[in-house]
């Protein structure tokens, strides 16, 4: 009986050592989206300043393609504008943008500044269709599949890697399935 009084609290701090090094081991800036596998919110955004077409859900059905929340005032899109470029020019899926909170006409200046890797704009300057996906902040980007429904979540800046090895396989994989249905 002794000897378990001694081994007890070792047990307990073993156990909570365990407990402690699995949380350490998880990705602090990974945030599930509630999301996933489900239909994408319905809405339909005006253009931003400067363009003549809006954005809506329903360009987001029919073929695999990107959803990437960007405002002008974010300094991670500066860093993330120059792989959506190269993301266009490999023309895998189109790149959907949502101008998130910005002033009229800043974001179709900061496009015409740094080059437009989108296929159409949506303008939500009150930030209520960010809301409905979830969004915590800008940059983010969505893979939607074929049928419109929300397959990823990627929170923060796409880099080279995350697109060659995450998100460029998914989107992939998607078409290969769009192509098979």
């Amino acid at each position: 009986m002794r000897r378990l009084i001694y081994f007890a609290p070792l047990g307990l701090f073993l156990v909570a050592a365990i407990y402690f090094a699995q949380g350490l081991s998880r990705d602090p800036g990974y945030m599930p989206s509630m999301l996933i596998d489900r239909p994408a919110p319905v809405f339909d955004l005006p253009p931003i300043e400067g363009y003549t077409e809006g954005f809506s859900s329903e360009d987001l059905k029919g073929e695999v393609s990107l959803l990437n929340i960007f405002g002008s005032w974010c300094v991670s899109c500066n860093v993330e504008h120059p792989v959506l470029l190269a993301i266009k020019a490999e023309g895998i899926a189109p790149i959907y943008g949502l101008d998130w909170k910005d002033p009229p006409g800043k974001g179709a200046e900061w496009l015409a500044r740094k080059g437009d890797p989108y296929t159409k704009v949506g303008d939500d300057a009150d930030g209520r269709i960010a809301i409905e996906f979830g969004v915590t902040g800008a940059p983010e980007t969505f893979v939607i599949d074929a049928a419109g429904r929300v397959r990823h979540k990627h929170i923060g800046p796409i880099s080279p890697q995350v697109w060659r090895d995450v998100l460029r396989p998914m989107v992939l994989d998607l078409k290969k399935d769009e192509v098979g249905a």
